[in-house]
């Protein structure tokens, strides 16, 4: 039948890795030269884990971490990202398996726990927060960057932070985008257990038996239940992120924050605000495109441009 589970070879990965070990499986994200960053293949591929992972009866919990010791997840991969700039249309596309690689992780059926053994950055730290249950190394830091950064804001953490971690403390991590870190989290409550980096594996071993012994059918509505105000807060507003974040997925901010990320300098803020004062438009980065060549009548040319773009003839 078509819903039985099957071997983890069957899948033929490349971006994940996924174990099975009955009582428990393992979704690794296999991308360590990107520090674990997420892009379409990889997001599918995770997708189709966790969907076996819940159809698997002999799995009774399912840990979710990242290659390597420097990353569990560090969000979007920006490379594939700079794409979109070109067509921003694709994004929606792109937002569209995020969705659904939460959503099934969320409805699992069976108690998830986040190992995070690294940094944990924006869509990385909407994954952990994902998970029902969170064991950190002592030396990991948690981050979301979009404000600062001018990358993709937060969808997911938005959500569900105020939940987690209460609402000022919410917007203290959305705004200022500073790292937190592993002692700070458990504080906090944005994770359950810190532990000296050699002990992580140990630890994520005795919660996941202990996840073990319980009854799957309690335990599932238990999970249904408890997903209650994450579930109401997220969708009534993911289907508005996904479009609104397609729509400035091209947008001046999010360009010249894709270019200081592969320039390797800061993003220009003053520039950004500066252009507003002088009441440059926010969706254009040479002004909308209203003018007409008088030379050769080439249309939709930006206000800001000097010469035609089509001919040269100077407007």
């Amino acid at each position: 039948m078509d819903f039985l589970p099957q071997s983890p070879s069957a899948f033929e990965f490349h971006h994940i890795r996924y174990e099975k070990q009955p009582p428990v499986a393992r979704v690794i994200i296999n991308r360590p030269d990107v520090l674990n960053a997420l892009n379409f293949a990889a997001l599918r591929e995770m997708s189709r884990a966790f969907e076996d992972a819940s159809w698997d009866d002999g799995i009774a919990a399912v840990i979710l971490t990242g290659t390597g010791d420097r990353a569990f997840c560090t969000g979007a991969d920006l490379d594939e990202q700079s794409l979109f700039v070109r067509r921003p249309r694709d994004y929606w596309k792109w937002m569209g398996a995020f969705i659904e690689a939460q959503e099934r992780l969320r409805n699992i059926g069976k108690p998830t726990v986040a190992r995070l053994n690294g940094m944990v950055v924006g869509g990385g730290n909407e994954f952990n927060l994902a998970c029902d249950l969170a064991i950190a190394a002592e030396d990991v830091v948690i981050r979301h960057v979009g404000p600062v950064r001018g990358s993709v804001p937060a969808a997911g953490a938005t959500q569900w932070l105020p939940i987690v971690v209460g609402d000022r403390r919410a917007r203290e991590i959305l705004f200022l985008c500073e790292e937190i870190s592993a002692p700070q989290a458990l504080a906090w409550g944005l994770v359950n257990e810190v532990v000296p980096r050699r002990e992580l594996d140990a630890a994520v071993e005795r919660l996941a038996q202990k996840l073990v012994r319980t009854l799957p059918e309690v335990t599932r509505y238990t999970k249904q239940q408890l997903n209650f105000w994450r579930d109401l807060s997220w969708h009534l507003t993911v289907g508005h992120a996904r479009d609104w974040l397609t729509l400035h997925a091209g947008s001046p901010e999010t360009q010249e924050g894709l270019e200081a990320f592969h320039e390797k300098r800061p993003v220009d803020h003053a520039g950004i605000r500066q252009r507003l004062a002088e009441g440059a438009s926010t969706e254009y980065r040479w002004g909308p495109p209203t003018r007409t060549c008088p030379s050769c009548g080439a249309r939709h040319l930006p206000e800001e441009f000097t010469f035609c773009g089509q001919c040269g003839h100077k407007l």
